[in-house]
């Protein structure tokens, strides 16, 4: 994520005050949800840490909620360190955010903090309603650069257009976004379905928002002429040739790590996956790697922020989980197949194949877009929609 990006505009957050935000896929109902301004983060003036610990410890418990199955490992390290059980949860995120909203208007919160993808929903929904907060450990505050600080960005991870190298031993068999699109690989291409991943929707919006000249000279790179579209933008374009070549669509990142890089595969697909599924390489054989050099860009990065319940029955030990995960010894469990700390001083500790520019090769998400992600969810969802068919 790009340094220089400032923190998201309260003054924006506050132009849409009346604003009522699109229902997201799977999500909160949005019936009643009006994006107001953004909270200030929570930042403890006479902040412990060996108080908290002391505090957390006589809570006694935790529950984390994340998209990833990666807070198992997260919970068992907090535990060993800390001495305090905790539980980590893997749940999507519409049904996390549901979840929370409902144990909230409900006075019955069992979900402490969550590790949490859906940025819009975040600054859109959950923060200005109440239902979670930002919560910045003092002591690391010098830490985390200020755009990164509320939301609290814990780390970014990132979706790639990946191969099988053992059948395309020569490299990735795709060079431009735009090939995905070419009849030469209708039905070719596996991914998540974006009507129930935020992510991949808010990528959508993002390169609506900021990607449209890359978009644009890759289209010139591969057809030698300008495009020209009746769509509102190059990505509008790019997204509705993607939706009509028949991707196969899927619910999981597994499912498309096994058709694209299992040892039994023998069609060459490109899967549009998290890079923590590279670690089915080592696990389980597979071959599978990042398709270096795609024009314009080899995949997209995303945030995952952490916030706290604000009605948390447990809510020191919540903060501490916060201070934890944004340290090198709690995010390295999420990070170990790639991924950048929100912390600026924990250096990336493993590059995944095919990816050893996480700056360049990457379309990064604009922070400052979050509330426009959730604002135009619903068109894309829709636009998504009737070109899949």
């Amino acid at each position: 994520m790009r340094r220089s990006r400032k923190i998201v505009s309260l003054a924006l957050l506050a132009l849409a005050a009346a604003a009522c935000a699109p229902s997201t896929a799977g999500g909160p109902s949005s019936s009643a949800a009006t994006a107001k301004a953004l909270p200030g983060p929570s930042l403890d003036a006479d902040f412990d840490l060996d108080a908290l610990v002391a505090a957390a410890k006589k809570e006694g418990s935790l529950l984390v909620y994340d998209s990833s199955g990666d807070i198992e490992e997260v919970a068992k390290a907090f535990t060993e360190k800390y001495g305090i059980a905790m539980e980590g949860v893997k749940s999507d995120t519409p049904q996390t955010a549901e979840k929370m909203t409902r144990e909230h208007a409900a006075d019955n919160v069992t979900i402490d903090a969550a590790m949490y993808e859906d940025g819009g929903v975040l600054v859109g929904q959950l923060m200005p309603q109440g239902v979670a907060q930002t919560w910045i450990p003092s002591d690391l505050k010098a830490q985390i650069p200020d755009e990164n600080q509320n939301p609290l960005l814990a780390l970014s991870k990132a979706t790639v257009f990946a191969y099988n190298s053992k059948l395309s031993p020569d490299g990735c068999p795709v060079k431009n976004v735009w090939d995905l699109t070419e009849p030469a690989w209708a039905g070719r291409l596996v991914m998540q379905d974006p009507l129930g991943k935020p992510t991949v929707l808010s990528f959508f919006t993002q390169l609506d928002a900021h990607g449209n000249e890359a978009l644009e000279q890759a289209y010139q790179q591969k057809y030698g002429k300008p495009l020209k579209t009746e769509e509102k933008s190059a990505a509008y374009e790019w997204v509705k040739q993607i939706a009509r070549n028949k991707p196969v669509l899927t619910g999981s990142d597994e499912d498309i790590s096994a058709a694209v890089g299992a040892p039994s595969a023998t069609d060459k697909k490109i899967g549009f996956m998290s890079i923590s599924k590279f670690r089915n390489n080592e696990d389980k054989g597979f071959a599978q790697k990042t398709c270096e050099g795609l024009a314009p860009f080899v995949g997209f990065s995303y945030p995952k922020y952490v916030a706290v319940a604000s009605k948390s029955k447990h809510p020191n030990a919540a903060k501490l989980y916060v201070h934890f995960i944004m340290t090198e010894e709690g995010v390295k469990h999420e990070i170990g197949e790639g991924g950048i700390s929100g912390n600026g001083t924990v250096k990336p500790m493993v590059t995944p194949p095919g990816l050893p520019d996480w700056q360049g090769q990457l379309f990064h998400t604009d922070p400052q877009s979050l509330l426009g992600d959730l604002q135009n969810r619903q068109t894309v969802s829709d636009f998504w929609r009737v070109n899949h068919g």
